[in-house]
């Protein structure tokens, strides 16, 4: 009989509360004391101990716009990053029905970083053996993150945007029996843990804001920019719920929906040459581009200390907030942060309304890709900083952005076509269904069913 080891319900990843108590009280003591223990399965969740939604709205001394920019970070997740929850929610979902079983399959996960990091960590808490299929020029740091969890991997050609050069060797990878592949980029166990976990912690961020006097409870925008395009579909929910635009965004180095682009870059975690299964394209009301050497330029401003003492001393940035811009962000983070500061200018939003947006992983990733940003275009000084802050947050500039049109949306659409039909075996009618919002609808109401059938496994 296989050793199966189980995890939360996606309604115990949103509600850490409706655990049972027990075995809420050792994952919060083993995330500190064993976190390669399986109890830190019951870790994955937007919420911290108190079950409150870990967010950051930074100070408008930094964005230099009147709207809310609300932040969601997902530093304290077990791997350090949100990603961790839809690699676990694809795992388990397999699990339950019946196509991967431990001691039996080896999984494979194909990523450009943190999904493959989830993996890692994931993978052998549930028994698995696992192998991370990523681009050999991502920071070091990921490699040694993945080898530190048990779990292997290869490095292919090319960097951030070389998505194809991945599913090349799991396509090689899979012609042997005992491996199983979990690919993010169509998985819809990846789409229902945002829609679900990551649009309702909004929800609750923006309404627990309002509480406090901030901002009107909604969420005027929700920006994100597309890697598997997981994230953004928290947006679906959130458009439902209170109207919101949702705007991705994607690097200009590699304009993919934007002009059919495509390119090398270094927002590592973005921008992947190509539409992803589970985007919801045809629902997105924007597309902006985000610059990948501005993101890593804001990245170095947040980071170093000379950077930090500018944001305080003569931005007037609170201390508390400067030191947990210093390790909360990652080179996407700072991206989104970018892209939603263009949203409230393009938008015209006002001091009640709310931008949301998400740092999926933290400075502790990217020690490495800062080190190198100071050898090429120098350390951080305050003129530096000073020029930072002005051309990069102060002055985020409204080019590259496309509205979500009836023909802009065709187009993203379309695009779809040459990734799943010709090289991955969709076929046109499973393309075609996607046109329907009702096939988006039916995965998001699979929610209920995949929580009963893991409760009815677990036995509690």
């Amino acid at each position: 009989m296989p050793n199966y080891v189980y995890g939360p319900t996606f309604d115990e990843m949103l509600h850490p509360d409706h655990i049972p108590g027990d075995i809420r009280k050792r994952a919060l003591k083993a995330l500190k004391e064993a976190p390669l223990e399986p109890i830190n399965l019951f870790n994955i969740t937007w919420k911290d101990p108190e079950n409150r939604v870990r967010y950051i709205v930074l100070e408008k001394a930094l964005t230099g716009v009147e709207a809310n920019i609300v932040v969601l970070y997902g530093k304290e997740f077990p791997t350090g990053s949100h990603k961790v929850g839809p690699t676990y929610s694809v795992a388990m979902e397999k699990q339950l029905h019946g196509e991967i079983e431990p001691g039996a399959h080896t999984l494979v996960w194909p990523s450009t970083g943190n999904y493959g990091i989830g993996g890692a960590w994931v993978g052998p808490r549930l028994g698995y053996k696992s192998v991370v299929v990523l681009p050999e020029l991502m920071s070091q740091e990921r490699f040694d993150r993945i080898k530190s969890y048990g779990a292997t991997y290869i490095a292919t050609p090319g960097c951030e945007s070389n998505v194809k050069e991945i599913y090349d060797a799991c396509k090689e990878l899979a012609k042997k029996g005992e491996i199983r592949v979990l690919n993010q980029f169509e998985a819809m166990a990846n789409y229902r843990f945002h829609h679900h976990v990551t649009g309702n912690s909004v929800v609750e961020a923006v309404e627990e804001m309002k509480a406090r006097g901030v901002g009107n409870g909604k969420a005027a925008a929700f920006v994100s920019a597309m890697g598997s395009a997981g994230t953004i579909a928290a947006g679906d929910l959130l458009k439902r719920r209170f109207e919101t635009r949702i705007v991705g965004l994607e690097p200009v180095q590699c304009p993919t929906l934007f002009m059919n682009g495509y390119g090398g870059h270094d927002i590592q975690g973005i921008g992947d040459k190509h539409v992803t299964w589970i985007h919801n394209v045809l629902n997105m009301d924007a597309l902006m581009g985000v610059d990948d050497i501005e993101s890593k330029k804001g990245l170095q401003l947040l980071s170093e200390p000379a950077g930090q003492e500018y944001l305080v001393n003569d931005l007037g940035v609170s201390s508390e907030q400067a030191a947990k811009l210093s390790t909360h962000f990652g080179i996407s983070g700072v991206a989104n942060v970018i892209g939603a500061i263009k949203t409230a200018k393009f938008y015209g939003f006002g001091p009640n309304d709310n931008v949301v947006t998400i740092a999926t992983d933290s400075l502790d990733r990217y020690p490495s890709v800062m080190a190198e940003m100071a050898k090429t275009y120098g350390a951080i000084t305050r003129p530096r900083a000073a020029a930072y802050v002005e051309s990069i947050f102060h002055g985020a500039k409204l080019d590259w952005i496309q509205e979500g049109d009836k023909l802009n949306r065709q187009r993203w659409f379309n695009l779809k076509y040459f990734t799943w039909v010709e090289q991955q075996g969709k076929t046109i009618p499973e393309l075609n269904a996607q046109r329907d919002p009702d096939w988006w609808t039916g995965h998001q109401e699979q929610v209920a069913e995949f929580d009963r059938r893991l409760r009815q496994a677990r036995g509690f």
